[in-house]
């Protein structure tokens, strides 16, 4: 797995994660749980991750929508 993008923002890492599935490369998001754990506050950000194999494909779909 390759990390894609980092987040606090659950509604831009949903985005992303939307704009990956249309381009049909599945996403996985990491964190989520400690990240609730912890309380929301900012400490530990969210992680959205790639197949090795779609990392390249994926950065440049979210660098054409201006995502990264």
């Amino acid at each position: 797995m390759r990390v894609v993008a980092v987040s606090n923002d659950p509604v831009r890492l949903s985005f992303l994660t939307a704009l990956l599935a249309d381009a049909g490369i599945p996403a996985t998001l990491l964190d989520t749980h400690t990240s609730i754990a912890e309380g929301s506050i900012g400490a530990i950000q969210r992680r959205l991750a790639v197949a090795h194999e779609h990392e390249s494909r994926a950065r440049r779909v979210l660098a054409e929508a201006g995502e990264i």
